[in-house]
C-alpha cells in the first residue's frame, strides 16, 4: 500500500540528482530509461583489466589460446543467460535482486544468502580497488608498491558514484564502455604489430581438464553477477520487455567479457608477456603496451574508469544487500531507509573495502584465482533456486507485500529453499578444484572443476521437486502501491 512516506520519498526522488530509493518497490511513474541501457551498463563493466587477468587464467591452468577462448565463450554464454535470467525480472517487480529473495527462503531465511553475498561484494571490491590504486599511482608518478593514495582516492570516488545511484552508475557504464572499446582496439593493434600474436596459436592441442576449467573461469565470472543484475533494471518501465531486457544484458555480459578474455589470454599466450610481463604487472605492461609517456596516462585512466563501474555497481549493490539483511530485523513498516542511512552504509561498505585491498594487495593473482572459483559454491544455489521459483513454480507472479512482512505469505523461513541450497554447496565440495581444496572427485576427473554444474543441477531438481508443493504462490502478482493492485495483462 502506499503511505504518505512513500509518496513524498517519490516526488523527492522526482526532484532530487541523488537517488532516494532504497529497498522498497520503484513506483511506475518513476520508471524511465530503455532495455538497450542494459547492454552499455554490462559492458562497461566487463571491459576491465580484472576480466583480462581472469583470461590470463586460461593460460595459466595450462590451456592452450585457442582452447582458453572457446572455453571461456561456453562459459560466458551459459552462465550470462543465467544471470540474463536475472536481470529480467527487474522491470516487472521494480525491486533490487535480493529482497525477491525472500519469495524463495523467507524473509529470515534469505540472510543466509544476503550475508554471503556482501562478503562476494567486499572481496570483488577490495581486489579490484588493488589495481585501481596501482593505476592511479602511476598516473601520478607514485610508486605502487603500495599504492596508498590511489586506494583512497578511488574509493572516495566510487562512494561519490555509489550515494548519486542509479542514473549515475548508468552514465557510467555508458563512459565505461566507449573507452574500454577504444583502449583496448588501441592496444589490440600495439601487441599485433608489436609481437607475432600468431605464433601463440600454432600447435595447439586439445587439454581436458584445462578447458573444463576455462569454462568454469567464464562461468564463475558472469555468475557473480547475479545477486545484483536485477538491482540495475528495476527502474525500467514495467512495459519493458523481459525478453529485450534479457537479450540487452546478455549481450553486454558477454561481449564485454570475452573481448577481455580474449585480450588476457593473447597477453598470457606472449614470451615476452610472461615473467616480468603483463602477468607479474599488470596495469604497468599495459601502460609500457601502449607507448608509455601520456599515452600510458590516458591507458591507467580508462583501466580506473572500467573497475570504477564494476567496482560501484559492488558499493551499491552491496549497500541494497545490507540494508534488506537489517530491514529483516526491523519492524514490518521498514519498507525502505532515508538518504542519510544509505550514504552511511555505502561508506562503510567503501571503508572495509579499502581497508581489505591494503591488507591483500600481495601475490593478488593468486588470490583472485581462489577467490572466483571458490564463490561459486555460494552462488550457483542460489541462482538455480530463485531462476527455478521465479519462473517455473510462481510462473512471475509474486505477492509484493509479503516481501517484507515475516508474517506473511513467505513466512520467516522456507525449509525447501534452504534444504536445497545447503545441499547444493555441500554437493560441489567433492567436484572442487582451488587452492583451497581439492574434492576427491575432483582427482578422479584429472582436475577438471565441474562445481558450477554441480551447484546448479543438484539444488534446481531438489527445489523443483519439493518447493512446487510447499510454496504459496498467489493468482496474480500483489503489488505494492494502491495504484498498482490490479494484474496488468
Amino acid at each position: 500500500m502506499a503511505t504518505k512516506e512513500s509518496t513524498s520519498t517519490a516526488q523527492k526522488s522526482e526532484n532530487s540528482s541523488m537517488e532516494s530509493r532504497t529497498i522498497e518497490p520503484v513506483p511506475r511513474s518513476e520508471r524511465h530509461g530503455k532495455a538497450s541501457s542494459q547492454f552499455t551498463l554490462w559492458l562497461g563493466a566487463n571491459l576491465q583489466i580484472t576480466a583480462i587477468v581472469n583470461g590470463t587464467l586460461g593460460v595459466l591452468v595450462g590451456a592452450d589460446p585457442i582452447w582458453a577462448i572457446i572455453g571461456m565463450l561456453i562459459g560466458n554464454v551459459l552462465a550470462g543467460a543465467v544471470t540474463a535470467l536475472h536481470s529480467a525480472q527487474g522491470p516487472k517487480l521494480g525491486l533490487p535482486q535480493m529482497i525477491s529473495s525472500r519469495a524463495q527462503f523467507g524473509v529470515y531465511g534469505a540472510i543466509l544468502p544476503l550475508v554471503l553475498t556482501v562478503l562476494m561484494y567486499i572481496g570483488f571490491a577490495g581486489t579490484g580497488t588493488v589495481l585501481s590504486g596501482q593505476a592511479i599511482n602511476r598516473m601520478f608518478g607514485m610508486s605502487i608498491e603500495q599504492p596508498v593514495f590511489g586506494i583512497i582516492v578511488f574509493g572516495v570516488i566510487t562512494a561519490i558514484i555509489a550515494v548519486l545511484g542509479y542514473k549515475y552508475i548508468h552514465k557510467l557504464g555508458s563512459l565505461a564502455s566507449w573507452a574500454g572499446l577504444i583502449m583496448l582496439a588501441y592496444l589490440g593493434v600495439r601487441m599485433f604489430t608489436k609481437y607475432d600474436v600468431f605464433a601463440a596459436f600454432q600447435g595447439n592441442h586439445f587439454h581436458f581438464v584445462s578447458f573444463l576449467l576455462c569454462i568454469a573461469l567464464g562461468a564463475g565470472w558472469q555468475l557473480t553477477f547475479g545477486p545484483y543484475v536485477a538491482d540495475y533494471s528495476r527502474y525500467l518501465p514495467f512495459e519493458t520487455s523481459s525478453s529485450s531486457v534479457f537479450w540487452w544484458t546478455l549481450g553486454g555480459l558477454v561481449c564485454g567479457a570475452q573481448i577481455s578474455m580474449i585480450f588476457g589470454v593473447l597477453l598470457a599466450s606472449l614470451p615476452t608477456a610472461k615473467g616480468q610481463g603483463f602477468i607479474t604487472n599488470q596495469v604497468g605492461f599495459l601502460g609500457t603496451l601502449g607507448g608509455g609517456g601520456f599515452i600510458a596516462i590516458i591507458i591507467y585512466l580508462v583501466i580506473t574508469i572500467g573497475k570504477l563501474t564494476v567496482n560501484t555497481l559492488n558499493a551499491y549493490g552491496g549497500c541494497m544487500t545490507i540494508m534488506t539483511t537489517m530491514s529483516s530485523f526491523g519492524s514490518d513498516k521498514q519498507k525502505g531507509f532515508n538518504q542519510k542511512v544509505r550514504t552511511g552504509i555505502i561508506v562503510a561498505f567503501i571503508l572495509a573495502s579499502v581497508i581489505f585491498a591494503l591488507v591483500a594487495s600481495a601475490d593478488f593473482l593468486a588470490s583472485f584465482k581462489s577467490f572466483i572459483l571458490t564463490l561459486l559454491m555460494a552462488f550457483t544455489p542460489w541462482t538455480a533456486i530463485n531462476l527455478i521459483d521465479y519462473y517455473l513454480i510462481s510462473k512471475e507472479r509474486v505477492d509484493i507485500p509479503a516481501l517484507y512482512d515475516p508474517n506473511g505469505r513467505y513466512g520467516k523461513y522456507n525449509v525447501p529453499a534452504l534444504t536445497a541450497y545447503i545441499v547444493g554447496i555441500l554437493a560441489q565440495i567433492p567436484f572442487l578444484n582451488s587452492d583451497f581444496y581439492t574434492g576427491p572427485m575432483t582427482k578422479v576427473l584429472g582436475g577438471a572443476d565441474i562445481s558450477w554444474i554441480v551447484g546448479l543441477i543438484v539444488p534446481a531438481i531438489i527445489y523443483w521437486a519439493w518447493g512446487r508443493t510447499a510454496v504459496s504462490v498467489p493468482e496474480h502478482t500483489i503489488y505494492f502501491y494502491d495504484d498498482e493492485k490490479e494484474p496488468v495483462k
